[in-house]
């Protein structure tokens, strides 16, 4: 019990100090007030909580940020904090979907005060009022993309070359005895399989924006041939929105002033296409996929390179292990569970796939041999 409330106190203070991050990084002033207001809040329920525990002699000075805020301020420093944001929101509801099944659990009736976090969170994401047109669009983009980013898509595409190239290597090694033919496949299996990462991943791309180019094509002669329509349209959407209509209606006056407002605003909400989607490279995509993929599968043929039989076996699943563990780890940024949990769950499932192709790959041996 003391642990758990050791943690609960850990995370508000995290959220409380990685909602001040997203405000120094914001550079609107209305949305950078709202995640100062939210940082107040964690802040303030950390003080609650650190009194209480105090009086009950469990703590004696309010811990700092952990490694896990320090590492995800970084991560918003070289990716966007939109990464952050994301992870924020996953974490809330997590701990919510904790602490509603432990109150179950309990026996103890549910108040509603158990998913509070979330939804002041959502209440931030979907709060339109005030705002211009494309800064509606910028907050309802930021809503649809919290729940998966680019960064979890890394975590599994390192995952997925691990995880693939380690259990091909051990069916090869189980049939082999780890002779050299070992190598040939695991170097064999990681360039197809990063090939045909890369490969789908550029089609996925290309293909998107040039379907997207032509919406958008299409949006601009509306908006070009029928402003008046347009207008009425964007009217809607904000009206949608829970926008008073007058206002509702000097939003859409103000975007139809600026053609490339109106624009953006009308491409995110009828068509569901944010700009910004559109920059993205798909060669830069496609060599991402490769070398996101090829790090993984990497670690399982390297000790073949050297070494033969049970040494490099051994070896080989030793690498492995690590490279599974750190994934684990670098998951729970997403989830907030322990390192040694997620890190060993991580390592027991690539663990239980390789001994499978190992044994099948001795079933085979044997069976040739014989």
């Amino acid at each position: 019990m003391k642990i758990n409330r050791i943690d609960a106190l850990q995370t508000e203070l995290d959220a409380g100090w990685l909602y001040s991050r997203l405000a120094l990084a914001e550079e609107n002033e209305q949305i950078k007030k709202l995640f100062h207001e939210m940082s107040l809040i964690e802040h303030e329920h950390a003080t609650h909580m650190f009194d209480k525990m105090k009086e009950a002699g469990l703590v004696t000075i309010m811990p700092g940020p952990s490694w896990r805020a320090k590492l995800l301020d970084r991560i918003g420093k070289w990716f966007g904090y939109d990464y952050v944001l994301g992870t924020l929101m996953d974490t809330e509801k997590t701990l919510a979907l904790k602490q509603q099944r432990a109150k179950q659990q309990q026996g103890v009736e549910l108040s509603g005060a158990e998913t509070n976090h979330v939804r002041i969170l959502q209440n931030l994401l979907n709060n339109s009022a005030g705002l211009g047109g494309s800064q509606v669009v910028r907050m309802e983009s930021r809503h649809k993309s919290v729940g998966g980013n680019a960064l979890r898509a890394a975590v599994l595409g390192a995952n997925d070359g691990l995880v693939s190239n380690m259990s091909l290597v051990m069916g090869v090694a189980g049939a082999t005895g780890g002779r050299s033919e070992v190598l040939l496949a695991g170097m064999a299996g990681l360039l197809a399989g990063a090939l045909s990462m890369a490969l789908g991943e550029w089609i996925s791309v290309k293909s998107s924006q040039e379907l997207y180019e032509r919406q958008m094509a299409l949006e601009m002669e509306e908006i070009e041939q029928n402003p008046e329509g347009e207008k009425k349209e964007l009217v809607l959407i904000y009206l949608a929105k829970g926008i008073p209509e007058e206002q509702a209606r000097q939003m859409a006056e103000k975007d139809m002033a600026n053609p490339a407002t109106a624009h953006e605003v009308l491409v995110k909400e009828e068509l569901g296409i944010s700009a910004e989607e559109l920059k993205g490279s798909a060669m830069e995509a496609a060599l991402t996929s490769f070398f996101l993929f090829a790090v993984g599968a990497v670690l399982p043929v390297l000790p073949f390179f050297w070494l033969e039989g049970n040494q490099a076996i051994l070896v080989s699943v030793g690498l492995s292990v690590i490279g599974l563990f750190g994934i684990g780890a670098v998951i729970t940024l997403f989830t907030g569970r322990s390192v040694w949990f997620s890190g060993m769950r991580q390592v027991g499932f690539g663990l239980a796939a390789a001994a499978i192709t190992f044994f099948i790959g001795k079933w085979i041996g044997v069976s040739l041999a014989g």
